[in-house]
């Protein structure tokens, strides 16, 4: 009797016994897709530890808009959202299925703001080159949600946390930024160019606040001083940040799944919640 009553509540999504997990990835560089390294490894190992979802909503660092919008395409193509890099990267494809259906339910779940229905995205670069190593047959459904670039960290937390209850109906939401981006330091040369200490700083600086789940801090992160500043120029790839924290569930691990760092300015953190 209880799963039936579950499952009319849930309507035409049945709620699953426990949520699926939550994931926030610094995805990096676009060449990442095509490297063998730690960071592709890792995710390579994390699909494979994962069970099945009904669907992956991603809230990516390279779909702002004014306004809120998720993607209803049914069939979302893969976009090669950059230029100046070797045609082998404008040659991968990564085009699983969108769902419509979960991305309306995703629109009546939220009060906070209007979500309205975009019918053309498709998967930019912070989704498939992370999802190519999750599940490489792009076998899973995909659909993205835009982030409302004239909003505050503190509005994009709040809309993070109207969304907790698509966990429970089998989504998967992947939050894919980075929390330090500065492209302007970048070490283009090498990949494994010493960290700036100011990336280091805030980069562990993130990771105490997510394991006292001071997330007041992680909000207000331009009170952090001058590794904020350096760490976060523009805060594009920051605000997946702020979704995912929002999704937390009060009782739930947050396991840092990779560590590192890319180029000097890059952090590649990476973690897991569920």
């Amino acid at each position: 009797m209880k799963l039936q009553e579950l499952a009319t509540i849930a309507g035409n999504f049945p709620l699953r016994e426990k949520n699926m997990p939550l994931l926030f990835i610094g995805h990096g560089h676009p060449m990442n897709a095509l490297w063998d390294n730690d960071f592709t490894r890792t995710l390579t190992k994390l699909g494979q530890s994962l069970d099945r979802p009904s669907a992956v909503l991603v809230i990516s660092a390279h779909w702002e808009t004014v306004g809120t919008y998720v993607s209803v395409n049914p069939a979302p193509r893969t976009i090669h959202d950059f230029g100046g890099f070797p045609e082998e990267l404008f040659r991968v494809k990564y085009e699983p299925q969108g769902h419509p259906e979960l991305a309306r339910e995703l629109k009546s779940l939220v009060s906070l703001t209007d979500v309205m229905e975009d019918h053309d995205m498709g998967l930019d670069h912070g989704t498939w080159t992370v999802l190519k190593f999750i599940w490489p047959e792009a076998d899973v459904p995909v659909f993205e949600m835009s982030m409302d670039y004239s909003k505050d960290a503190a509005f994009h937390f709040r809309l993070g946390e109207q969304l907790k209850a698509l966990r429970r109906k089998g989504v998967l939401i992947l939050c894919s930024g980075n929390i330090v981006h500065n492209l302007r330091m970048i070490d283009w040369r090498n990949i494994d160019a010493q960290p700036y200490d100011w990336n280091f700083e805030f980069d562990g600086f993130v990771k105490e606040q997510l394991e006292h789940r001071n997330f007041g801090a992680l909000i207000n992160y331009d009170k952090a001083g001058l590794a904020a500043r350096m760490s976060i120029p523009t805060n594009d790839h920051y605000l997946p940040l702020m979704y995912a924290i929002g999704l937390i569930e009060k009782s739930e691990p947050i396991k840092h799944i990779y560590e590192g760092y890319q180029f000097g300015s890059l952090s590649m953190r990476c973690f897991q919640a569920g």
